[in-house]
């Protein structure tokens, strides 16, 4: 099983929707998918009560109150981590992870928090000894504004991989009010914003 952490102090960057994207596209991909939802907001689990059923198929966890085992026979567990976590926690999830996934949003509110968070997570063992990977994502991309600008330097500068810039599309919003993810659609406009996913889609799956 590969299992993919999704986190940020910073809340409102994006975490549940990249989880749950990436919960869809393993799932469609034929794996046997799990998504765990560790936020008390119950978002994750939210769009998982909303999804069709004729959808690919996802298996729901909350793990709001506690960190649960990991589901038997899962081939890809992904985890939405909560924006205000415990060091203790923050921990607890690094450790069961194969990868963290870090959004960032270009903000320079987001982009200082982020670098935070990332500096705290560099000195936990599993992360500074390689066990765990760390890739960065900017979210909400917008090309050709000094914004983007502005965070393409910072992702420049983190020491980190950058996996992936996801362009900004109000589809998103409305996919989730459905359950819905890129990848359970066939039109041309999914399948062009899905081209942002595929590598980090790659980097995840060279984790293993």
């Amino acid at each position: 099983m590969l299992t993919i952490l999704v986190a940020n102090r910073k809340g409102g960057c994006g975490k549940t929707t990249i989880a749950t994207h990436l919960a869809a596209a393993f799932a469609n991909g034929g794996l046997h998918t799990a998504l765990a939802d560790t936020d008390r907001q119950r978002s994750a689990i939210g769009w998982l009560k909303r999804r069709p059923k004729h959808d690919a198929k996802i298996d729901g966890h909350d793990w709001t109150k506690s960190i649960g085992k990991p589901p038997k026979r899962c081939d890809r567990l992904v985890i939405d981590a909560p924006a205000a976590m415990r060091t203790s926690r923050v921990e607890d999830l690094i450790r069961a992870a194969d990868i963290v996934i870090v959004p960032v949003l270009p903000s320079t509110f987001d982009e200082a928090a982020t670098a935070r968070f990332l500096k705290r997570i560099d000195a936990l063992k599993p992360i500074r000894k390689e066990k765990t990977g760390v890739a960065i994502v900017g979210n909400r991309m917008r090309p050709r504004t000094r914004a983007g600008a502005r965070l393409e330097s910072f992702l420049a500068n983190q020491g980190h991989f950058v996996a992936a810039r996801l362009r900004e599309s109000a589809i998103y919003a409305e996919l989730a009010a459905d359950g819905r993810s890129l990848f359970d659609l066939t039109t041309k406009r999914a399948a062009a914003l899905a081209e942002d996913w595929d590598p980090l889609i790659a980097a995840i799956e060279r984790s293993r």
